[in-house]
């Protein structure tokens, strides 16, 4: 699996045999903390849809997942999300169920709802 990192509020999840990679269009570009959430929500998706494709008789060899987001203005920090999904080999008529497929992945649920920090230690 390749994460390509397509600007600093977007990454590209592309199913390539092989372990993780992460790469940049270029050596300045950092892999942020926003990257990281983006990569997570992508890895959990395509494996959920991985899954639900097996059990289909789905290939998932050519799913693709895109990730953006926007920032919110105060506090700093993502605002929205879009995810698009890239399969063309799934037929038409399993679009939807795909979709609704992609919704039980975990790292979205919890995005989906707030969810509480409790920040241990310190001094």
């Amino acid at each position: 699996m390749k994460i390509v990192l397509a600007g600093e509020d977007e990454i590209t999840l592309n199913p390539l045999p092989g372990p993780l990679t992460i790469e940049a269009p270029d050596a300045k570009m950092q892999y942020s903390p926003f990257h990281m959430l983006g990569s997570a929500l992508a890895i959990c998706t395509h494996s959920v849809l991985s899954s639900w494709g097996s059990h289909a008789g789905l290939s998932t060899d050519d799913l693709t997942i895109s990730i953006s987001w926007s920032f919110a203005e105060k506090p700093h920090r993502v605002g929205s999300i879009r995810m698009a999904l890239s399969w063309p080999s799934l037929p038409a008529e399993r679009v939807e169920v795909a979709r609704r497929a992609a919704l039980l992945c975990p790292i979205h649920t919890t995005l989906s709802h707030p969810t509480s920090i409790e920040i241990a230690g310190g001094a």
